[in-house]
């Protein structure tokens, strides 16, 4: 077992480790001294030596969530505060390059549909592939959408078996 230390805060939490050791998470810095504060992100060096700040999108936290052999991190970053009194900071899905270098918005690096906002980024394979969570724009469109193609499910099962599992009979059989 490695003490992998802090930012100069109290707390640290791994999350993922690669092939090389590399291990990232998130970490307090002496500035985040209270225990539920939020923390930045982190990666460490081989076998979990060194660890390093890799910062955040503007805001005040970040979480380094997975990382891959060649060293791309993905997670999600603060990019700053909502607007609205009390509310929580906005977050988007970051990736970095090899080694943990260069926090880059995901949202900026692919096309996505017109309101969509990835927030959280969870996993990176060796091909770079991203697994993301996101918000997508007016809920009740996919609701509709699903319950449509349930609809249109129910229906096919339906005709597959001829329609005698839903016939109520015929009056005098």
């Amino acid at each position: 077992m490695t003490d992998l230390g802090t930012l100069g805060g109290n707390d640290s939490w791994a999350n993922d480790i690669n092939n090389a050791g590399q291990v990232v998470g998130r970490a307090t810095n002496a500035v985040d001294i209270d225990p539920y504060s939020y923390g930045h992100a982190f990666i460490t060096g081989s076998n979990g030596t060194n660890m390093r700040d890799l910062g955040t999108l503007g805001g005040n936290g970040s979480e380094a969530r997975a990382i891959n052999n060649a060293g791309q991190v993905v997670g999600s970053s603060a990019m700053g505060h909502s607007g609205i009194a009390g509310g929580p900071d906005i977050e988007h899905a970051f990736v970095t390059g090899p080694n943990g270098a260069g926090m880059m918005d995901l949202n900026l690096l692919v096309d996505l549909p017109v309101g969509v906002v990835l927030t959280h980024a969870n996993d990176i394979n060796n091909n770079g592939q991203v697994v993301a969570i996101g918000i997508v724009p007016e809920p009740e469109t996919y609701a509709l959408l699903l319950a449509g193609l349930a609809l249109i499910g129910f229906i096919a099962r339906r005709k597959e078996m001829g329609g005698e599992a839903f016939s109520l009979g015929q009056a005098g059989s």
